[in-house]
């Protein structure tokens, strides 16, 4: 975990770390529609538009919304979950603080004053909103663990310490067997590894095996990122190649500079060998990013 002094160090800087969040927005550049939304086990489900993929559950006139993405698809979401549910919205939580799953926030504060998300989570969006914005922040948080029953369903939060980001929350609902994992899983696709918001890919490896150790093989996964032919949902097996990939990244970053070469040299690497396949023309996060952003964190100037 980090220290209170070296997250404020971190979030003073995470503004700069967001170059690629209009890429990741436009990833899923289709008008939103009702055909985004997809139901996947009791009442618990996903809705893909502009952004991080959005989880939800509608069950016995209870309403969960996980991530909002950008103003124009949270209310296409809010409108098709308002459709499904006559209890209005019992609950809405952040898996962590990018703009494209708080973005639309604004939306579903309108209709919930429970807005949850790790406690790191605030700070680090007032960090990256700069001064042209002003993030609809989290009107409760947590530091560990969370849990409540509503309805005949379980919610449970948990954080792991420095992954994705500096305020990563895991959500399962119990019941349904289902969890949103956010960012913690692009599948199959380079991710976004957010040094200056707290990202440590050591311990994103290490949550992803606690987390594969954590579900069974009937668990559904809901991912915040996937290549077009992967998804965004899938099971526990996802987690590990989620973690064979950033084992990859770092296994490569190490080698390199044991052979001497400069930054410039490791980041010019075009393709990760044994994941040749993320190379997706289809995909606007490159490579040289990740390789950049471990280079950072193996030599002293991210968050090891």
């Amino acid at each position: 975990m980090h220290s209170r002094r070296s997250f404020l160090r971190i979030a003073s800087t995470s503004a700069a770390a967001l170059p690629f969040l209009p890429s990741l927005i436009q990833a899923r550049s289709s008008a939103p529609s009702a055909a985004n939304f997809e139901t996947l086990r009791r009442g618990v489900g996903t809705f893909t538009g502009q952004g991080g993929t959005i989880g939800w559950m509608v069950r016995n006139d209870r309403a969960i919304v996980i991530d909002s993405q950008v103003p124009q698809s949270a209310q296409t979401c809010w409108d098709g979950i308002a459709e499904r549910s006559r209890g209005g919205l019992d609950l809405f939580i952040n898996t962590h603080h990018h703009g494209d799953h708080t973005g639309g926030n604004e939306v579903f504060a309108a209709h919930t004053d429970r807005l949850l998300a790790h406690a790191n989570v605030p700070e680090l969006q007032r960090a990256a909103s700069g001064d042209d914005s002003t993030p609809t922040y989290p009107t409760e948080t947590y530091s560990e663990q969370w849990s409540k029953r509503l309805g005949d369903e379980t919610v449970r939060l948990h954080h792991y310490g420095p992954a994705h980001t500096g305020g990563d929350t895991v959500i399962h609902f119990a019941e349904a067997n289902v969890a949103h994992v956010g960012d913690l899983v692009f599948n199959r696709v380079y991710p976004f590894i957010d040094i200056d918001g707290g990202a440590l890919t050591t311990n994103w490896i290490n949550t992803l095996e606690t987390l594969h150790d954590t579900f069974d093989d009937d668990t559904i996964v809901i991912h915040g990122h996937g290549a077009p032919d992967a998804g965004i949902t899938g099971g526990r097996a996802d987690l590990l190649v989620m973690r064979d990939f950033l084992a990859g990244l770092n296994e490569f970053v190490a080698a390199a500079l044991e052979e001497g070469q400069s930054v410039d040299e490791i980041a010019s690497q075009e393709q990760l060998p044994g994941f040749e396949a993320y190379a997706r023309e289809d995909w606007p996060l490159p490579l040289e990013a990740c390789l950049r952003a471990v280079h950072r964190e193996q030599t002293g100037g991210g968050n090891a």
